[in-house]
């Protein structure tokens, strides 16, 4: 008889709840319902719509108790950084902002003239984004957090808080772990940080480790939707935590480090979607000048392990594209795009993902347009060539980082796993495995809501370990390996985009 739970799945695009069943030894997944995340622009602000997510996800539950199974748990899990506040009286205080909010240039300011930049990095590990936690509280008016405001909460840890039957709200330690506010030595929030920027102590929740049990469904949402007992529990609330989770290493590397194993494995993982998360999992924090100086960030995983990544620009570029052309008339589908990239000119061009001008929405193919022109390269002058750049400029992107990443652990990195929704495009998987030269393996596409759902399992003792939950996925899903090739070709491409920087007119 399998056994079946519920992942409430929040990403920057869109949001989906899922069917996860274990039974003898092999995960499913079946989507439930799907729907749009879709920012709200207000006035210059951009938002989030949190009254409408919460109204899809109890459309997706009622759908689910349609379906007449038992279901043992659920839990939420969302992108990280973004959070809401709740008033005195446990109501959502609007606005929510959206991390690409412009607020966050004041907030920039605001830390900096209180803070430098190695104390900061020395208290969280956490990179330096404009968009962190740290950056989006010190742009809030004093009134709204000091007054107003009587809890924060992390994006998943609020609705896993709107689904419990608990009048104390928790946030997660892998979401915990996004914000730059949060001690991963100390396992708690810094006390140091939230005193040098006035914030409130009393508005930060508790932090708990991922797989702990928050209590049983509010009784009046599940009449409403018309589920029985379910257990809500904290997963990895960070979306990234819980691909991480999921992704199927196998050896003798693949099981969470510690301290009596600390190495960096052998494999890293590449979070592929809107945002490419690129790492390794590390039994402590790299707190070195080193780590600072290459902005990697040490977050926390499954079992208090710690992710050492690089939060970089993902498929980001390709969908604002997207949005642009379909918005002048012209709508391709992913699969179309990516078809006629394959059949446009190698290198012809290359961006730098990195690049400020390509982090804010809109007017994507002239910023690429105008990056093209100052570093005197040919500009696009096709959806497909447009895709092309994009995709053969996030590979060595992969490559750049990659090799940062073994200069950080001074591991060699055999294999990358390629998780997430940007692992269906074998095109970039391609690409990436020519630019770093080790195999690619490709899959599962939905590793978060895989990890999400093995956690539950594991919490609620229907699997026994991470290792086991590993195995269980490799043995669920269908995996696809590509081997590297062109390694000239792409040398010569790596040594373009890296003088890229340097030949850019100013």
């Amino acid at each position: 008889m399998s056994t079946c739970y519920l992942a409430c799945d929040l990403g920057a695009e869109s949001g989906r709840l899922m069917l996860g069943r274990l039974d003898s030894g092999r995960l499913t997944l079946e989507e439930v319902h799907r729907f749009p995340n879709t920012p709200l622009n207000v006035g210059a602000s951009l938002h989030w719509d949190i009254a409408r997510l919460w109204q899809e996800l109890k459309t997706g539950l009622k759908l689910a108790a349609q379906r007449g199974l038992p279901i043992a748990g659920i839990s939420t899990d969302s992108w990280g950084v973004d959070y809401l506040l709740l008033d005195r009286n446990g109501e959502v205080l609007p606005p929510t902002f959206h991390y690409r909010d412009p607020r966050t240039a004041k907030g920039v300011a605001t830390v900096r003239a209180r803070l430098d930049w190695p104390t900061v990095f020395a208290e969280t590990g956490i990179q330096f984004m404009p968009l962190n936690t740290i950056y989006q509280l010190a742009a809030e008016p004093k009134e709204r957090l000091q007054q107003q405001a009587g809890r924060f909460l992390m994006i998943a840890d609020a609705f896993n808080y709107f689904l419990c039957d608990s009048t104390a709200p928790k946030v997660e330690e892998s979401n915990a772990s996004t914000t730059q506010l949060y001690n991963p030595r100390s396992r708690s929030w810094s006390k140091s940080l939230l005193t040098a920027l006035s914030l409130p102590e009393s508005l930060f929740p508790p932090v708990v480790p991922a797989g702990t049990r928050l209590g049983p469904l509010r009784p009046l949402l599940a009449k409403e939707v018309g589920l029985g007992e379910v257990e809500v529990l904290a997963t990895c609330s960070h979306d990234t935590g819980a691909a991480v989770a999921a992704v199927p290493a196998a050896g003798a590397d693949a099981s969470r480090p510690t301290a009596s194993r600390p190495g960096a494995p052998t494999w890293a993982y590449l979070s592929s979607g809107t945002w490419s998360l690129m790492g390794v999992e590390l039994a402590a924090p790299l707190l070195t000048d080193a780590c600072r100086e290459l902005n990697f960030t040490n977050e926390i995983g499954y079992g208090g392990s710690v992710r050492l990544l690089k939060n970089i620009s993902g498929l980001w570029l390709v969908q604002e594209c997207r949005r642009a052309w379909a918005a002048a008339g012209q709508d391709y589908d992913y699969a179309t795009l990516t078809q006629m990239a394959g059949l446009s000119p190698a290198f012809r061009s290359l961006v730098e993902p990195t690049d400020e001008r390509f982090v804010s929405p809109g007017g994507m193919p002239e910023k690429m347009a105008a990056f093209c022109r100052e570093t005197k390269q040919p500009v696009p002058e096709t959806p497909g060539a447009f895709t092309r750049c994009a995709l053969e400029s996030l590979a060595l992107l992969y490559r750049r980082t990659l090799r940062q990443i073994e200069q950080l652990t001074g591991v060699k990195i055999e294999r990358l796993h390629v998780v997430g929704g940007g692992s269906r495009n074998m095109l970039l998987n391609e690409f990436t495995a020519n630019a770093v030269q080790i195999p690619v393996l490709a899959g599962p596409v939905e590793a978060t809501a895989l990890g999400n759902v093995a956690i539950q399992a594991i919490t609620l003792g229907h699997l026994p370990n991470l290792a086991a939950a590993r195995a269980v996925v490799r043995q669920s899903f269908e995996l696809t390996e590509i081997k590297p090739g062109a390694a000239r070709e792409w040398e010569e491409a790596s040594r373009r985009f890296e003088g890229l920087k340097q030949t850019k007119v100013r």
